[in-house]
């Protein structure tokens, strides 16, 4: 089953590669006669699927979870392996569509208004006359 990320983005089935293991954690009987975790992985460095600028994309910005070019997604939180399936595949497109995100707009740096100047300094001067008239008198 390929992968749709985006509209214009699907990772075709045959580039991904799946391997199933015994889940640990509780369960009972179940969990140990079941190969339910499941761990999806995807060559990005040798992938068909994208161009050669979103391959450069994704290698930078998903380096520190990559291996040799490869991301894999692991799953095991459900108790069926067609569950867990379910849930690597959208981690993966979701990893994969925020990696080729663009990227936010640059904030631009804003000076306050002179109206909330006067007013965040009148609040502060309120606050330290509270705080003078609270203080033990001076003994003369």
């Amino acid at each position: 089953m390929d992968l749709e990320v985006s509209r214009a983005l699907t990772i075709p089935a045959v580039e991904l590669s799946w391997r199933f293991s015994r889940s640990s954690g509780p369960g009972g009987q179940h969990v140990n006669t079941s190969d339910s975790r499941v761990e999806l992985s995807w060559n990005i460095a040798g992938s068909t699927a994208v161009s050669d600028g979103q391959r450069q994309l994704l290698l930078t910005r998903l380096g520190p979870r990559l291996t040799a070019g490869v991301i894999t997604v692991t799953a095991s939180e459900r108790r069926s392996q067609l569950r867990n399936r379910e849930v690597a595949l959208a981690r993966l497109a979701h990893l994969v569509a925020e990696g080729l995100a663009p990227e936010p707009a640059r904030r631009r740096a804003t000076k306050p208004t002179r109206g909330s100047v006067r007013r965040r300094l009148a609040a502060k001067e309120q606050r330290a006359a509270t705080k003078r008239q609270r203080r033990r008198p001076m003994a003369e």
